[in-house]
């Protein structure tokens, strides 16, 4: 791969390069002014008065067109990669987990690159065709700022369609195994590198299993689309028992797995469509100390968004009709494009029809390793409620 500065380059409108200004580091195809077409990569940026704005990953068949990367003109090649995989690493000192993110994308100033670690392994991914052109590099920033055992490249995931890239999962540097075992607030877990959500688990929640854990009941629990059961392992330990409730029979069978890892013996997996099990225990009126909601994203879209708040309503309203009086639940939507307001709002018109007094006790979002920019919305689409019944 080259060492030399971008020798290609993008002139982009004044409201282009106004986003820049204004700490977002996307430029869209309306805003290109010149552009040469060819190949993905990295490209030197101007303003139409040749003033130099900075480096960008290219992609010429995406509706963004460039991800800032740097404002200098200095060589992006495998150290500079290194420099700020190392850099991002450093801001993660700390984490009471051997599970977590090294580098956010745009959180971390490194727009379209996702690096999970796994205990002495690395999986990533590579999301827009111009850190893809570039995988070379990224690959040897990864090696020479963390030393992993082996790096592996989820490119499976949908939004490389819209970059013109081929999904695929790939090992790119030594070797990583189908199953990991990591540690997490001293509960353990198999994460899934290979074939798991993600990039093998659900790194983002890690506070908010600690958050509900520290403030869960020591009666029953109920963990809906728990996948694996991350939060049913930490409410395990404090609640009498736990029913963790998913749709997957191979997720729930990890879940066992996990349990079993822990000598936890009180978690009850049960395969169910949360939906219609939330509308059973309501007609038995049934009662829980502890719930947890943490539901795949209902809202792909803008345009769906409408019939995702009808959905976390519906779950909402019967959990909330479910909770025991001063029991607590915690609730959350991944959804980027339902914002933190309109998630509040849905709340507020479930607890109403639900004819419950609820506490607000936090308000949440990823974990520091997944860093949200005020300046970058799309770096915060976890939102989360941890409530408690009053009545």
């Amino acid at each position: 791969m080259t060492t030399i500065a971008a020798s290609r380059t993008v002139v982009v409108s004044a409201r282009g390069g106004a986003r820049w200004q204004a700490g977002h580091p996307w430029i869209y195809r309306t805003d290109i002014y010149d552009e040469p077409r060819d190949e993905p990569g990295i490209v030197a940026v101007t303003d139409r008065r040749s003033r130099h704005l900075g480096q960008a990953l290219y992609s010429p068949r995406s509706e963004i067109r460039l991800r800032l990367l740097t404002r200098g003109r200095e060589p992006v090649n495998a150290g500079w990669w290194g420099e700020r995989i190392a850099a991002a690493a450093g801001r993660r000192a700390g984490l009471a987990a051997t599970a977590f993110r090294v580098v956010h994308a745009e959180g971390d100033g490194l727009p379209s690159l996702v690096v999970d670690r796994y205990g002495p392994y690395v999986v990533a991914q590579l999301l827009s065709a111009g850190v893809e052109q570039r995988r070379d590099d990224v690959v040897a920033g990864i090696r020479s700022a963390l030393a992993p055992a082996g790096v592996l490249l989820r490119n499976d995931v949908a939004i490389r369609r819209h970059e013109g890239l081929p999904l695929e999962v790939t090992l790119a540097s030594g070797e990583v195994p189908e199953v990991v075992e990591v540690m997490e607030d001293g509960v353990k877990y198999l994460a899934a590198p290979w074939t798991g959500q993600k990039t093998g688990a659900f790194l983002d929640q890690r506070e908010n299993r600690r958050l509900v854990a520290a403030h869960a009941g020591a009666g029953s629990a109920l963990d809906l689309f728990t996948y694996h059961g991350s939060f049913a392992l930490h409410l395990a330990r404090r609640a009498a028992t736990v029913t963790a409730v998913d749709s997957s029979g191979d997720a729930l069978a990890r879940g066992a797995d996990n349990a079993a890892l822990n000598g936890l013996t009180n978690i009850t997996w049960r395969e169910a469509n949360a939906f219609d099990l939330l509308r059973e225990l309501d007609r038995r009126d049934e009662s829980f100390d502890t719930i947890v909601l943490d539901p795949p994203a209902f809202a792909k879209t803008k345009e769906s968004v409408p019939r995702a708040l009808a959905g976390y309503k519906e779950i909402n309203l019967r959990a909330m009709r479910l909770l025991a009086p001063g029991g607590v639940l915690f609730t959350c939507s991944c959804s980027y494009h339902v914002g933190r307001a309109v998630f509040g709002a849905m709340l507020v018109d479930a607890a109403r029809d639900a004819g419950r007094r609820l506490e607000l006790l936090a308000q949440s979002g990823a974990g520091r390793d997944h860093p949200e920019l005020l300046n970058v919305p799309e770096t915060g689409y976890l939102k989360g409620a941890l409530l408690r019944a009053v009545d």
